[in-house]
């Protein structure tokens, strides 16, 4: 199941209040790119790129692209005022030494412990795992943010992941179309409903027993 251009946003736009001023963040494909543009004015973030750049700004607007700037997804990036450039060992030195302070993920399924799978579908070509793995066991918070079901119609909120894992028990917020959750030691916390969608929609679309707390 699809999801419009507003829905995305709505995600994104509620991602973007889990970031605080100082912090150093590193954005997935996705909507987690869109994070960045529902930022507000008034907070300094720097932004880290696999690819190798810290400071990384909004998406630029339509025929202001630098052909030689892109994010780690390869899609036009601007960059902010104090921007480093560095080489794919130092990149990837950043985020093993846990200098990140968060980074936000899309998923496939996300288990109620926390494990994440968003890298492959099997038989599906794909790239590759990318920074993902290590994004997402060294990032001081992992967020992740994704359609509350999958294309047809199935959770991906499960009790146990059916796909292979990028990394066990890392997760610590899912931010879906319809929900909020926190995984804690108790399990997952639903703290947040989507417009228009009820506790009972939530509960019926997620293979995971949730506690509620709203």
């Amino acid at each position: 199941m699809g999801m419009g251009v507003d829905v995305r946003n709505r995600i994104a736009k509620r991602a973007a209040q889990e970031i605080k001023d100082g912090m150093i963040v590193n954005l997935g494909i996705g909507i987690p790119s869109l994070v960045l543009n529902h930022l507000p004015d008034d907070i300094q973030v720097m932004f880290h790129a696999e690819n190798g750049v810290l400071g990384i700004g909004p998406t630029p607007k339509k025929g202001n692209e630098d052909p030689d700037l892109c994010n780690a997804a390869g899609l036009p990036a601007t960059t902010v005022k104090g921007v480093s450039y560095f080489d794919s060992t130092i990149s990837f030195g950043i985020i093993r030494r846990g200098y990140l302070d968060v980074t936000i993920l899309g998923s496939l399924e996300v288990s109620e412990t926390g494990d994440l799978a968003n890298w492959i579908v099997p038989g599906k070509r794909v790239p590759g795992i990318g920074g993902a793995m290590e994004l997402s066991q060294k990032a001081k918070k992992v967020i992740v943010v994704m359609s509350h079901v999958n294309s047809n119609g199935q959770p991906k909120i499960l009790t146990e992941c059916s796909l292979p894992l990028t990394a066990k028990a890392c997760v610590n917020l899912i931010i879906t179309d319809m929900a909020v959750i926190e995984v804690t030691n108790k399990g997952l916390l639903l703290k947040e409903i989507m417009p228009p969608y009820s506790v009972q929609d939530v509960l019926e679309n997620t293979s995971a027993e949730l506690i509620v707390d709203i």
